[in-house]
Protein backbone atom coordinates (compact mmCIF):
# COMPACT_ATOMS: atom_id res chain seq x y z
CA UNK A 1 0.00 0.00 0.00
CA UNK A 2 2.96 2.33 0.47
CA UNK A 3 2.87 3.43 -3.19
CA UNK A 4 -0.48 5.19 -2.80
CA UNK A 5 -0.29 6.16 0.87
CA UNK A 6 0.68 9.76 -0.02
CA UNK A 7 -2.57 10.06 -1.99
CA UNK A 8 -4.76 9.08 0.97
CA UNK A 9 -6.17 10.91 3.98
CA UNK A 10 -8.55 9.28 6.49
CA UNK A 11 -12.01 7.68 6.64
CA UNK A 12 -14.15 5.18 8.53
CA UNK A 13 -14.90 1.55 7.73
CA UNK A 14 -17.79 0.52 5.44
CA UNK A 15 -20.55 -1.31 7.34
CA UNK A 16 -18.52 -1.16 10.54
CA UNK A 17 -17.05 -4.57 9.74
CA UNK A 18 -14.67 -6.23 12.21
CA UNK A 19 -11.01 -6.68 11.23
CA UNK A 20 -11.36 -10.28 10.08
CA UNK A 21 -13.76 -9.12 7.34
CA UNK A 22 -12.20 -5.76 6.53
CA UNK A 23 -8.40 -6.10 6.49
CA UNK A 24 -6.78 -5.25 3.17
CA UNK A 25 -4.90 -8.49 2.63
CA UNK A 26 -7.85 -10.88 2.92
CA UNK A 27 -10.68 -8.74 1.48
CA UNK A 28 -11.85 -9.22 -2.12
CA UNK A 29 -13.47 -5.76 -2.18
CA UNK A 30 -11.75 -2.46 -1.54
CA UNK A 31 -13.78 0.72 -1.00
CA UNK A 32 -11.98 3.81 -2.31
CA UNK A 33 -13.54 7.08 -1.05
CA UNK A 34 -12.78 10.09 -3.29
CA UNK A 35 -14.17 13.32 -1.72
CA UNK A 36 -13.58 15.50 -4.77
CA UNK A 37 -15.91 18.32 -5.86
CA UNK A 38 -14.61 21.20 -7.98
CA UNK A 39 -16.54 21.16 -11.28
CA UNK A 40 -20.13 20.96 -10.00
CA UNK A 41 -22.52 23.00 -12.14
CA UNK A 42 -25.15 23.70 -9.48
CA UNK A 43 -25.09 22.40 -5.89
CA UNK A 44 -21.66 21.55 -4.53
CA UNK A 45 -21.21 19.21 -1.59
CA UNK A 46 -20.52 15.83 -3.20
CA UNK A 47 -17.12 15.91 -1.49
CA UNK A 48 -19.07 15.05 1.67
CA UNK A 49 -20.70 12.05 -0.04
CA UNK A 50 -18.17 9.29 0.68
CA UNK A 51 -18.00 9.99 4.42
CA UNK A 52 -21.80 10.22 4.65
CA UNK A 53 -22.27 6.92 2.81
CA UNK A 54 -19.75 5.16 5.03
CA UNK A 55 -21.36 6.56 8.18
CA UNK A 56 -24.82 5.44 7.01
CA UNK A 57 -23.45 1.99 6.15
CA UNK A 58 -22.84 1.33 9.86
CA UNK A 59 -26.59 0.75 10.14
CA UNK A 60 -26.91 -1.80 7.33
CA UNK A 61 -28.12 -5.26 8.20
CA UNK A 62 -25.34 -7.58 7.10
CA UNK A 63 -27.84 -10.23 5.99
CA UNK A 64 -29.59 -9.51 2.67
CA UNK A 65 -33.12 -10.92 2.38
CA UNK A 66 -33.22 -11.08 -1.41
CA UNK A 67 -29.81 -12.72 -1.77
CA UNK A 68 -30.25 -14.90 1.31
CA UNK A 69 -26.62 -14.34 2.22
CA UNK A 70 -24.26 -11.95 3.97
CA UNK A 71 -22.26 -10.21 1.22
CA UNK A 72 -19.69 -8.86 3.69
CA UNK A 73 -18.16 -12.34 4.05
CA UNK A 74 -16.16 -11.83 0.85
CA UNK A 75 -14.28 -9.17 2.83
CA UNK A 76 -14.82 -5.45 2.34
CA UNK A 77 -11.81 -3.29 3.07
CA UNK A 78 -12.16 0.50 3.31
CA UNK A 79 -9.22 2.69 2.40
CA UNK A 80 -8.65 6.17 3.82
CA UNK A 81 -10.05 8.98 1.69
CA UNK A 82 -8.04 10.14 -1.27
CA UNK A 83 -6.62 13.61 -0.86
CA UNK A 84 -8.28 16.07 -3.27
CA UNK A 85 -6.11 17.74 -5.90
CA UNK A 86 -7.08 21.38 -6.25
CA UNK A 87 -5.19 22.30 -9.42
CA UNK A 88 -7.69 20.77 -11.81
CA UNK A 89 -9.82 17.66 -12.50
CA UNK A 90 -7.32 16.26 -15.02
CA UNK A 91 -4.69 15.95 -12.30
CA UNK A 92 -7.22 14.47 -9.87
CA UNK A 93 -8.18 11.93 -12.52
CA UNK A 94 -4.54 10.96 -12.84
CA UNK A 95 -4.30 10.31 -9.09
CA UNK A 96 -7.45 8.20 -9.20
CA UNK A 97 -5.98 6.23 -12.10
CA UNK A 98 -2.80 5.55 -10.13
CA UNK A 99 -4.72 4.44 -7.03
CA UNK A 100 -7.12 2.13 -8.88
CA UNK A 101 -4.33 0.68 -11.01
CA UNK A 102 -2.40 -0.11 -7.83
CA UNK A 103 -5.43 -1.89 -6.36
CA UNK A 104 -6.13 -3.87 -9.54
CA UNK A 105 -2.54 -5.08 -9.54
CA UNK A 106 -3.38 -6.59 -6.16
CA UNK A 107 -6.49 -8.30 -7.56
CA UNK A 108 -8.99 -6.13 -5.67
CA UNK A 109 -12.57 -5.51 -6.77
CA UNK A 110 -12.62 -1.73 -6.44
CA UNK A 111 -15.73 0.20 -5.39
CA UNK A 112 -15.14 3.93 -5.68
CA UNK A 113 -17.28 6.43 -3.77
CA UNK A 114 -17.60 10.00 -5.03
CA UNK A 115 -17.39 12.87 -5.02
CA UNK A 116 -18.28 14.31 -8.40
CA UNK A 117 -18.60 12.24 -11.55
CA UNK A 118 -15.34 13.43 -13.11
CA UNK A 119 -13.41 10.93 -10.96
CA UNK A 120 -14.83 7.99 -12.94
CA UNK A 121 -12.45 8.66 -15.83
CA UNK A 122 -9.38 7.72 -13.80
CA UNK A 123 -10.96 4.46 -12.68
CA UNK A 124 -12.04 3.51 -16.21
CA UNK A 125 -8.52 4.20 -17.52
CA UNK A 126 -7.12 1.73 -14.99
CA UNK A 127 -9.75 -0.90 -15.73
CA UNK A 128 -9.26 -0.53 -19.48
CA UNK A 129 -5.60 -1.50 -19.03
CA UNK A 130 -6.52 -4.70 -17.24
CA UNK A 131 -9.64 -5.49 -19.29
CA UNK A 132 -8.94 -4.18 -22.82
CA UNK A 133 -12.34 -5.29 -24.20
CA UNK A 134 -14.46 -3.79 -21.41
CA UNK A 135 -17.44 -1.47 -21.76
CA UNK A 136 -19.01 0.99 -19.33
CA UNK A 137 -22.61 1.02 -18.11
CA UNK A 138 -23.60 4.52 -16.98
CA UNK A 139 -26.74 5.08 -14.89
CA UNK A 140 -27.39 8.82 -14.93
CA UNK A 141 -29.91 11.56 -15.59
CA UNK A 142 -27.41 13.34 -17.86
CA UNK A 143 -25.34 12.29 -20.86
CA UNK A 144 -22.16 14.05 -19.63
CA UNK A 145 -20.98 14.16 -23.26
CA UNK A 146 -19.98 17.81 -23.63
CA UNK A 147 -16.52 18.12 -25.11
CA UNK A 148 -15.72 21.00 -22.75
CA UNK A 149 -17.61 22.83 -20.03
CA UNK A 150 -16.65 25.68 -17.72
CA UNK A 151 -13.19 25.78 -19.24
CA UNK A 152 -12.21 22.13 -18.82
CA UNK A 153 -12.47 18.92 -20.82
CA UNK A 154 -12.21 16.86 -17.63
CA UNK A 155 -15.16 18.06 -15.52
CA UNK A 156 -18.22 16.05 -14.64
CA UNK A 157 -20.18 17.38 -17.65
CA UNK A 158 -17.52 15.89 -19.96
CA UNK A 159 -16.64 12.66 -18.16
CA UNK A 160 -18.44 10.30 -20.56
CA UNK A 161 -17.05 12.18 -23.58
CA UNK A 162 -13.58 11.28 -22.32
CA UNK A 163 -14.59 7.73 -21.39
CA UNK A 164 -16.11 6.99 -24.80
CA UNK A 165 -12.69 7.82 -26.24
CA UNK A 166 -11.45 4.77 -24.30
CA UNK A 167 -14.23 2.19 -24.63
CA UNK A 168 -17.90 1.67 -25.60
CA UNK A 169 -20.57 3.05 -23.25
CA UNK A 170 -24.23 2.29 -22.56
CA UNK A 171 -26.20 5.15 -20.99
CA UNK A 172 -29.38 4.45 -19.02
CA UNK A 173 -31.88 6.75 -17.31
CA UNK A 174 -31.11 9.83 -19.41
CA UNK A 175 -33.61 12.67 -19.31
CA UNK A 176 -31.56 15.80 -19.92
CA UNK A 177 -29.02 16.88 -22.54
CA UNK A 178 -27.68 19.89 -24.43
CA UNK A 179 -27.98 20.54 -28.16
CA UNK A 180 -24.23 19.86 -28.46
CA UNK A 181 -24.73 16.45 -26.89
CA UNK A 182 -27.73 15.72 -29.12
CA UNK A 183 -25.58 16.39 -32.18
CA UNK A 184 -22.76 14.19 -30.84
CA UNK A 185 -25.19 11.33 -30.16
CA UNK A 186 -26.57 11.58 -33.70
CA UNK A 187 -23.19 11.85 -35.41
CA UNK A 188 -21.81 8.84 -33.54
CA UNK A 189 -24.96 6.72 -33.77
CA UNK A 190 -25.19 6.38 -29.99
CA UNK A 191 -28.37 4.92 -28.55
CA UNK A 192 -28.89 6.10 -24.96
CA UNK A 193 -31.79 4.65 -23.01
CA UNK A 194 -33.82 7.81 -22.51
CA UNK A 195 -36.70 8.17 -20.08
CA UNK A 196 -39.69 9.42 -22.00
CA UNK A 197 -43.18 10.12 -20.72
CA UNK A 198 -45.44 7.11 -21.08
CA UNK A 199 -42.64 4.68 -21.94
CA UNK A 200 -40.73 2.13 -19.88
CA UNK A 201 -37.10 3.30 -20.12
CA UNK A 202 -35.67 -0.03 -19.06
CA UNK A 203 -35.28 -2.96 -21.42
CA UNK A 204 -32.86 -5.20 -19.52
CA UNK A 205 -32.36 -7.52 -22.49
CA UNK A 206 -31.42 -4.67 -24.83
CA UNK A 207 -29.22 -3.06 -22.19
CA UNK A 208 -27.34 -6.29 -21.51
CA UNK A 209 -26.99 -7.02 -25.23
CA UNK A 210 -25.32 -3.63 -25.70
CA UNK A 211 -22.57 -4.45 -23.18
CA UNK A 212 -19.29 -6.30 -23.61
CA UNK A 213 -18.61 -9.32 -21.41
CA UNK A 214 -16.51 -7.26 -18.97
CA UNK A 215 -18.46 -4.29 -17.62
CA UNK A 216 -17.55 -1.36 -15.40
CA UNK A 217 -20.60 0.36 -13.86
CA UNK A 218 -20.74 4.04 -12.99
CA UNK A 219 -23.81 5.18 -11.05
CA UNK A 220 -24.62 8.86 -10.75
CA UNK A 221 -27.27 8.94 -8.03
CA UNK A 222 -29.33 11.49 -9.95
CA UNK A 223 -30.47 8.55 -12.09
CA UNK A 224 -33.00 8.05 -9.29
CA UNK A 225 -36.17 10.09 -9.15
CA UNK A 226 -35.78 13.05 -6.75
CA UNK A 227 -38.71 11.69 -4.73
CA UNK A 228 -36.32 9.07 -3.32
CA UNK A 229 -32.94 10.72 -4.01
CA UNK A 230 -33.15 14.51 -3.66
CA UNK A 231 -29.62 14.82 -2.24
CA UNK A 232 -27.76 15.25 -5.53
CA UNK A 233 -26.10 18.22 -7.19
CA UNK A 234 -28.26 18.34 -10.33
CA UNK A 235 -31.62 16.63 -9.69
CA UNK A 236 -33.89 15.85 -12.64
CA UNK A 237 -37.59 14.92 -12.28
CA UNK A 238 -38.92 11.70 -13.71
CA UNK A 239 -36.12 9.35 -12.72
CA UNK A 240 -35.91 5.67 -11.90
CA UNK A 241 -37.14 4.10 -8.70
CA UNK A 242 -35.30 1.74 -6.37
CA UNK A 243 -36.58 -1.58 -7.68
CA UNK A 244 -36.04 -0.57 -11.32
CA UNK A 245 -32.38 0.17 -10.67
CA UNK A 246 -31.83 -2.88 -8.48
CA UNK A 247 -33.50 -5.20 -10.98
CA UNK A 248 -31.35 -3.89 -13.82
CA UNK A 249 -28.12 -4.19 -11.84
CA UNK A 250 -28.98 -7.74 -10.81
CA UNK A 251 -29.63 -8.71 -14.43
CA UNK A 252 -26.35 -7.20 -15.60
CA UNK A 253 -24.39 -8.92 -12.83
CA UNK A 254 -25.99 -12.28 -13.69
CA UNK A 255 -25.21 -12.06 -17.41
CA UNK A 256 -21.99 -10.11 -17.57
CA UNK A 257 -18.72 -9.95 -15.64
CA UNK A 258 -18.93 -6.79 -13.57
CA UNK A 259 -15.30 -5.82 -12.98
CA UNK A 260 -15.87 -2.84 -10.66
CA UNK A 261 -18.15 0.10 -10.05
CA UNK A 262 -18.49 3.57 -8.63
CA UNK A 263 -21.31 5.53 -6.99
CA UNK A 264 -21.04 9.30 -7.28
CA UNK A 265 -22.77 12.66 -6.81
CA UNK A 266 -24.37 12.27 -3.39
CA UNK A 267 -24.67 15.72 -1.79
CA UNK A 268 -25.70 14.88 1.78
CA UNK A 269 -28.64 16.76 3.27
CA UNK A 270 -28.95 16.79 7.06
CA UNK A 271 -32.75 16.74 6.89
CA UNK A 272 -32.73 13.57 4.73
CA UNK A 273 -30.19 10.99 5.80
CA UNK A 274 -32.25 8.36 3.99
CA UNK A 275 -30.36 9.31 0.82
CA UNK A 276 -27.02 8.38 2.34
CA UNK A 277 -28.45 5.11 3.61
CA UNK A 278 -30.02 4.35 0.22
CA UNK A 279 -26.62 4.83 -1.43
CA UNK A 280 -24.98 2.53 1.14
CA UNK A 281 -27.66 -0.12 0.59
CA UNK A 282 -27.20 0.13 -3.17
CA UNK A 283 -23.46 -0.43 -2.82
CA UNK A 284 -23.88 -3.39 -0.47
CA UNK A 285 -26.46 -5.08 -2.71
CA UNK A 286 -24.37 -4.58 -5.84
CA UNK A 287 -21.38 -6.13 -4.08
CA UNK A 288 -23.66 -9.05 -3.27
CA UNK A 289 -24.78 -9.36 -6.89
CA UNK A 290 -21.23 -9.25 -8.24
CA UNK A 291 -19.34 -11.50 -5.83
Amino acid sequence: MSEIDPLLSSSGNFAGLPPQFSDFKNSKVTILPVPYDTTAEWHSGSREGPASIIEASYFLEWYDIELDKEPFKVGINTLPEMKPVLNGPENMSQNVYQAVRHLLQRSKFVVMLGGEHSISLGAVRAYKEKYPACSVLQLDAHLDLRDEYLGTKYGQASVMRRIIELCPITQVGIRSMSSEEKEFVSQNNLKPFFIEQGHDPLSPERIVDSLKQDVYITIDLDVFDPSIMPAVGTPEPGGLLWHQVISLLKTVAERRNVIGFDVVELCPVQSNWACSYTAAKLIYKLIGYCL
